[in-house]
C-alpha cells in the first residue's frame, strides 16, 4: 500500500472556503490515520466529502483507512471514485488491486496492476504485487518474471528476493530458492520469515540441522513466531528427537491452540515415544477441530495401545 496523500483538494474559484474546510478535515484524518486510528480518520474524511464531494484526496485516504481495517469493498469503492477523477493515477490502481488481492480476486487485482504499470512502467511495488498475485494463482513463472523486473529497478529490496525465493520453492527449485533467501537476509538480517522459509527448504532437502539453525534464528528475532516453532518441531521429529519436537509443538499451541495439524503431529511424536494415551488425547483434539486423521496412523495406534479410540 502507498502512503497517505496530504495535498489539498481542488476547489473552484467561486467557492474558495469549500476546499479549505475539506482540507482541514483531510488533515485531521491524516493525523488520526498516522496513529492507526482508522475509524476516526474515516469519519474526518467523510466530513471532508460532505463539504466537497469532489475532493479526490479524501476518497484516496479514506480508501487507505478502509484497507487497513480490512474493509476491502469500501476501499475499492473509494479508489474507483479516485480513478473517476484521475484515470492516470497509478497508485490508485495499485491500491485497488491490493484490495482485490486481499479479497482473493486475483484476476481483478492483476488487471489493476496491469493498468498501474501502463502508467508507471518502473513501479517496483506494482511489479512485486502483481508477482504475488500470480503466485497465488500458482503461475510461478509469471511471478518470477515480475520479481525479476522489480529487481532490475531496485536490486536492494529484500522482500522481492524473498518472494522470488518462495516462487522457486513452489517450483521445486530449492537451490535457487535458498540463493534468494540468502540475498534477502544479506539485505535484511532481521527478516524472520526468510530464515523460516530457508529452513523449510533445507528440511525439504533433508538438511535438518541447517533447518533447525534457521528456525532458531527466526525465533530469536520473533519469539512468538508460531510457524517457526511448528517447523522446528517437524525437523526435530524427522531427526527422532521427539521430546524436542513435542516441546516446540507445545509452544506453538500455547500461542494458537486451534492449530489442528499440530495436534496430529504431536500425537505422532507421542506414539513414537510409546505414550499412547497422550497420543489418543491429541487425536481426539485434532478430530474435534476438524482434522481428518489418516487411517493408517489410527490402525497403528489401535494396535499399539490396545484401544479403539
Amino acid at each position: 500500500m502507498a502512503c497517505l496523500i496530504s495535498f489539498s483538494c481542488a476547489s473552484s474559484p467561486q467557492r474558495p472556503t469549500k476546499s479549505t474546510d475539506a482540507k482541514d478535515y483531510v488533515h485531521r484524518g491524516n493525523t488520526l490515520a498516522e496513529k492507526s486510528q482508522y475509524e476516526q480518520a474515516i469519519s474526518e474524511y467523510s466530513k471532508a466529502l460532505e463539504v466537497d464531494p469532489g475532493c479526490a484526496v479524501a476518497y484516496y485516504n479514506r480508501g487507505f483507512a478502509y484497507w487497513h481495517m480490512s474493509r476491502y469493498e469500501q476501499a475499492i469503492a473509494d479508489y474507483t471514485k479516485v480513478l473517476e477523477f484521475n484515470p492516470g493515477d497509478a497508485e490508485a490502481y495499485n491500491n485497488r488491486g491490493d484490495a482485490y488481492y486481499h479479497k482473493g480476486q486475483y484476476d481483478l487485482a492483476i488487471s489493476d496492476y496491469n493498468k498501474a504499470l501502463e502508467i508507471n512502467p518502473r513501479g517496483t511495488l506494482i511489479y512485486r504485487n502483481r508477482g504475488t498475485a500470480y503466485g497465488r494463482k500458482r503461475q510461478y513463472d509469471l511471478a518470477i518474471s515480475d520479481y525479476n523486473k522489480a529487481l532490475e529497478i531496485n536490486p536492494r529490496d529484500a522482500e522481492i528476493y524473498y518472494n522470488r525465493g518462495n516462487a522457486y520453492h513452489h517450483k521445486g527449485q530449492y537451490d535457487l530458492a535458498i540463493s534468494d533467501y540468502n540475498k534477502a537476509l544479506e539485505i535484511n538480517p532481521m527478516f524472520a520469515e526468510a530464515y523460516n522459509n530457508r529452513g523449510w527448504v533445507y528440511s525439504l532437502k533433508q538438511q535438518y540441522n541447517r533447518a533447525i539453525s534457521d528456525y532458531n534464528k527466526a525465533l530469536e528475532i520473533n519469539p512468538g513466531y508460531t510457524l517457526a516453532y511448528t517447523n522446528r518441531g517437524t525437523a526435530y521429529q524427522k531427526k527422532r528427537q521427539y521430546d524436542l519436537a513435542i516441546s516446540d509443538y507445545n509452544k506453538a499451541l500455547e500461542i494458537n491452540p486451534y492449530l489442528r495439524l499440530l495436534y496430529y503431529n504431536r500425537a505422532k511424536a507421542y506414539y513414537s515415544k510409546g505414550k499412547y494415551d497422550k497420543s489418543w488425547e491429541d487425536v481426539t483434539k485434532a478430530e474435534e477441530l476438524g482434522f481428518h486423521i489418516p487411517g493408517d496412523f489410527l490402525d497403528d495406534l489401535r494396535k499399539a495401545s490396545g484401544r479403539q479410540n
